[in-house]
């Protein structure tokens, strides 16, 4: 079992390159919050080629990819949802970044409204992370997380705008 992977492990395979988030889930705290902020970067090289409904259409690949590269770095850890693999908050946090509105404080507030789903994942995401393993299971909890974000971002634009 591994509990905190190294930069080696990270390397050793390119499914836990990707799945610890090109190192940002080798951070000593928060990893989580790491890879969350590694995809404001992602994001907006990614819409140097693309255009944000680009970057949704990119999500359902990147998502089964992730599947892939989670279940077998976790197989490798020996711990199925490592708090090191950080590909689920990547994706996820894509997603929303595709459907944010424009503007920092948006960015900012899908950000914590994003983190704040997905640590306290409130129902029914928690009961998704214990009935699903492996790789889905990584995966898709974070996504329930991002439609809460998007479910309160949306609420907060009809009340704002």
């Amino acid at each position: 079992m591994i509990l905190r992977p190294t930069a080696g492990f990270m390397l050793s395979h390119p499914a836990h390159f990707f799945a610890l988030g090109f190192g940002s889930g080798l951070a000593p705290a928060a990893p989580g919050t790491a890879g969350t902020l590694l995809a404001f970067p992602l994001y907006y090289a990614l819409l140097k080629v693309t255009s944000p409904f680009g970057v949704m259409l990119l999500v359902p690949f990147l998502f089964v990819f992730g599947i892939w590269a989670c279940d077998r770095t976790g197989k490798a850890m020996g711990i199925a949802d490592h708090s090191s693999m950080v590909w689920d908050e990547i994706v996820a946090f894509l997603l929303i970044l595709s459907l944010t509105p424009d503007g920092l404080y948006w960015q900012l507030f899908a950000f914590f409204a994003f983190r704040t789903f997905d640590v306290l994942k409130p129902p029914p995401i928690r009961a998704a992370e214990r009935r699903w393993k492996g790789g889905f299971g990584v995966m898709f909890d974070d996504i329930l997380a991002a439609f809460y974000a998007l479910l309160l971002m949306a609420v907060a634009a009809k009340l704002l705008l």
